[in-house]
Parts: C-alpha cells; sequence; structure tokens
C-alpha cells in the first residue's frame, strides 16, 4: 500500500477517521508521517487523534486558561493530551466541563445507559410477561371467566416453558 501524500513509499502508517457514518483512512510513509507531526509526540496530541482535531484546543479553552489538576491523582490537562485517557475516576469531575463537549460529539449522550445482552432481555421479558399472564389468570378466576382462565394457564405454561422455569399451575 502506497503512502497517500507522496504516492512514492510504503505506508507503514494508518489512520483512521470517522465522522458521523463516514469512514476517511489515510495511509502515511514514515517520512510524511514525521513531517505532519504524527511521529513527534510533541507535536502531536493523542487527544486530537482520538477525540479529534481540535479536542485539546476545547478542553483548554473550558479551563479558562488555568491549568487544572486533578486532587486525587494529579492528572492535568497536558496528560490527557498526550495519553488521550484520564488518570482515574475523580478525573471525570475534575474535567467534566471540557469532557462535556467531547462526550456529545463522540457519543449520543453523556450519561452512560448501558446495554443488556440479548439473552438476559429476553429473560427479562419472558418474566415480565409471566406476571402480566398470572396477574390476568387471577382476576380471570376471581370474576369466574374459566374459558380465559383456561387460555391464560395454558399461555403461563407456554411461557414458563420458554423461561426455563417448572410451570406452575
Amino acid at each position: 500500500m502506497l503512502c497517500c501524500i507522496c504516492k512514492e513509499k510504503d505506508a507503514t502508517v494508518h489512520l483512521t477517521q470517522i465522522a458521523g457514518e463516514k469512514m476517511q483512512k489515510v495511509d502515511l510513509c514514515e517520512e510524511c508521517a514525521k513531517t505532519k507531526g504524527v511521529n513527534d509526540p510533541t507535536g502531536f496530541s493523542l487527544a486530537d487523534l482520538l477525540l479529534g482535531l481540535g479536542a485539546s484546543q476545547e478542553i483548554e479553552q473550558s479551563a479558562g486558561g488555568a491549568e487544572l489538576k486533578c486532587p486525587r491523582c494529579g492528572f492535568t490537562q497536558a496528560d490527557f493530551k498526550k495519553a488521550g485517557r484520564l488518570g482515574c475516576s475523580e478525573c471525570y469531575r475534575t474535567f467534566s466541563e471540557a469532557l462535556g463537549g467531547l462526550l456529545k460529539t463522540m457519543h449520543k449522550g453523556t450519561h452512560h445507559v448501558g446495554k443488556i445482552p440479548e439473552s438476559l432481555r429476553q429473560n427479562r421479558d419472558l418474566t415480565d410477561r409471566l406476571k402480566l399472564l398470572q396477574k390476568r389468570l387471577g382476576k380471570a378466576i376471581e370474576e369466574e371467566d374459566f374459558e380465559a382462565a383456561a387460555s391464560l394457564r395454558d399461555e403461563i405454561k407456554q411461557t414458563n416453558a420458554r423461561l426455563g422455569s417448572p410451570a406452575t399451575s
């Protein structure tokens, strides 16, 4: 694979940027990478690479010119720019203003809502359905609607079988 800039030498540095639904790949030879500052840690911010160009400037601007420092681990904005990650959980509070804007551009929101494995979600849905059916069965028996109760009993047995637990009658 040839370098995208000089189109002469083999590319040894490969960068990929995903913005929205577009993915851009840049393949550079060592010489072009050095020219662009990719291999020079002082001229190239890993935070800019990971979070998008201009990310480190956004962090600095949100601090109002003063150098923020985490009270727990001593991590600074400069450390974040170099490493592209934070030092401890307290860093998230310390740098929260700056991170808010970055997180909004990287993710759908600023709060983690979590994910649930498909099998657990299915079990939870079946358990909720079972509770609803049992409630409806109790109501049908109370109203002496025995046809509906028999139908609900059969549906409860099927749901229990799908859930993998013993059927209750």
